[in-house]
């Protein structure tokens, strides 16, 4: 039977000896070629596999991709040379607790900033939509964007004729669906919570969002035109 894969494969005991190596030499060409072949890739890695674990989307960087690499290069100017394998911890374990400390302080911080923005419940709460033209109920925005959610699901093939677009039209269709959950409403922690659920690019994405952005406000300026909403600025 064949031996199934560990995840830390990328990070071997090969690694934690060219860490060694790094950290004892003293020639800078070496070190270079050392961490570019060697040690690079591990860290890279190790930054990657620990944010998607444990789901540390709040950023303040426009990528993923930028976060990792800002968490490499705090392993290389910061903390490599502090490893000591005479201590007993194994470099894998070593760095992947610092990588874990650091992004929780890191996401800690970013969310309580981000959540200053507000709320999706915020936004609901702020506006009572339209009434509804059979009777004099009050109808919330949540019911509206329900309403719109829904219809855009009936509307996908025809609206996106390619499959990746009709994957990120449903990723952002779900963020709408399940935004009650969401602690956060902010477009950029949006963007690549989205791009984490569909690994597309930003213009796809920005196009796909476009379209969807067009037939909520069509929606929304035939009920202002019928007088049935309350405030036509949203």
């Amino acid at each position: 039977m064949a031996r199934k894969k560990s995840k830390a494969n990328y990070f071997t005991k090969e690694t934690e000896d060219y860490i060694v190596k790094y950290n004892t030499s003293t020639d800078q060409d070496y070190r270079n070629k050392i961490f570019t072949e060697h040690i690079y890739l591990p860290f890279y890695k190790l930054a990657e596999n620990i944010i998607h674990t444990f789901k540390f989307y709040y950023t303040d960087v426009d990528q993923i991709e930028d976060l990792k690499h800002e968490i490499v290069s705090i392993l290389l100017e910061e903390k490599i040379m502090k490893f000591d394998p005479t201590n007993g911890a194994k470099a894998y374990s070593y760095f992947g607790t610092i990588v874990k400390r650091w992004l929780i302080n890191y996401n800690n911080k970013n969310y309580k900033r981000l959540k200053q923005v507000g709320s999706f419940s915020d936004i609901e709460e702020s506006y009572e939509v339209y009434k509804d033209s059979h009777s004099n109920h009050a109808i919330s925005l949540s019911t509206f964007l329900d309403k719109f959610v829904e219809d855009m699901y009936d509307k996908l093939d025809e609206l996106f004729v390619k499959d990746n677009e009709k994957q990120i039209a449903d990723a952002v269709l779900t963020i709408f669906r399940t935004r009650n959950d969401l602690d956060i409403f902010k477009k950029k922690a949006l963007y690549i919570y989205i791009r984490e659920m569909t690994d597309c690019e930003t213009p796809h994405l920005t196009k796909v969002i476009s379209v969807i952005k067009d037939e909520f406000y069509i929606r929304y300026q035939k009920l202002y035109d019928l007088g049935l909403i309350h405030n036509k600025r949203l």
